[in-house]
């Protein structure tokens, strides 16, 4: 299961003498609890990303953001995470981080519930955890990082499908795992808005990729193959709607049957600049690893407690503050398109 590991040592030989010393001293001292928020540790910054799987371009964005931030404040970074995202994939990663006595841990969950105990385990051991992209159930983490609301990220989609398709015809999305908590939260939205505002719009199906490739190229072509008069495709995960584009980008259904959703502008470039997908979402991955890793900062340091309130300093990005149930917001979600995806490199 251990696909891949990277870890990082950042900032002067005095930093990473004085971090040595913390790790020992932190390792010897059986500290409190995370949930408490007190960074009695005084500055264990050994931070672990721990997405839902590797080889996914989008954490691979995100976690390049996160040891960018960790650079510049002098900690160590190091990835780690499963080849595939199962609910309890992620499990022994937080063991093991909590073991090695690390700082911090940012996570993308699998499971709002599935790696809670591991989570509570490593919190329990002074580990501060921060979730972002995916949340676990509130009572199990520190903070949650959130990309963009939950209703604004469910709208773009609708509004940006109904556009293409004329506002009329049936549709279907492409999701990522079944126990994804962000994808479920957003699809359950997309049906509430589709219901309420688009009433000749019919979503016919939601299947799921488990943000494979393969896996999700396979979801498309049965999805066509089961509906034949499906006019659009939303696909809330950057791997199924490049798997997506893929597949329809050599098929009779190119320019038919549009495609929209969550990616990266890397991936979908060559989709967009071929006619196959007009416009589709998201945020920038890079910053929202790289405010995770700010607020892990902050927790571990002491300048937060995950309280209502509370504000922080996050680098280039600026002032956060921390909202309802330990919340951060990184921002709205930004419509790509032919006018604008040349601009970004990521």
């Amino acid at each position: 299961m251990f696909a891949f590991t990277r870890k990082t040592r950042v900032g002067t030989a005095a930093a990473a003498l004085a971090l040595a010393v913390t790790l020992v001293a932190t390792g010897c001292s059986g500290g409190a609890g995370g949930g408490s928020g007190s960074g009695g540790d005084g500055g264990n910054l050994s931070i672990t990303f721990l997405p839902k799987n590797l080889g996914n371009p989008y954490f691979e964005t995100s976690s390049k953001g996160g040891e960018e931030a960790i650079g510049e404040f002098g900690g160590t970074f190091e990835q780690v995470g499963p080849s595939e995202a199962t609910p309890t994939s992620q499990v022994q990663y937080i063991q093991t981080a909590a073991q090695q006595g690390v700082g911090g841990l940012v996570i993308s969950a699998n499971d709002p519930s599935a790696i809670c105990d591991a989570l509570d385990e490593a919190r329990s051991a002074g580990v501060k955890v921060v979730t972002f992209d995916s949340d676990t159930d509130a009572k199990c983490r520190d903070l949650f990082i959130n990309q963009a609301t939950a209703e604004g990220i469910a709208k773009v989609q609708v509004d940006l499908v109904a556009k293409q398709i004329g506002d009329t015809g049936q549709v279907a999305i492409l999701s990522a795992a079944a126990n994804a908590t962000n994808q479920n939260a957003w699809i359950e939205l997309m049906k509430k808005d589709f219901a309420a505002n688009h009433p000749n719009i019919e979503l016919v199906d939601v299947v799921y990729g488990d943000d494979d490739d393969q896996t999700s190229f396979d979801r498309t072509a049965a999805l066509l193959q089961t509906y034949p008069n499906l006019k659009g495709i939303v696909s809330p995960t950057t791997v199924g709607i490049a798997a997506a584009g893929r597949y329809l980008s050599t098929s009779e259904y190119k320019g038919k049957v549009a495609l929209t959703g969550l990616g990266t502008p890397n991936q979908l470039r060559e989709y967009v600049q071929d006619g196959t997908i007009t416009a589709f979402a998201l945020w920038n991955p890079a910053d929202l690893g790289y405010l995770s890793a700010y607020a892990t900062k902050a927790l571990i340091d002491g300048t937060i407690t995950g309280k209502e309130g509370d504000s922080f300093e996050a680098g280039k990005l600026g002032s956060f503050t921390v909202g309802a149930d330990a919340t951060v917001l990184l921002g709205d979600p930004y419509v790509f398109d032919s006018s604008n995806i040349a601009d970004f490199d990521f």
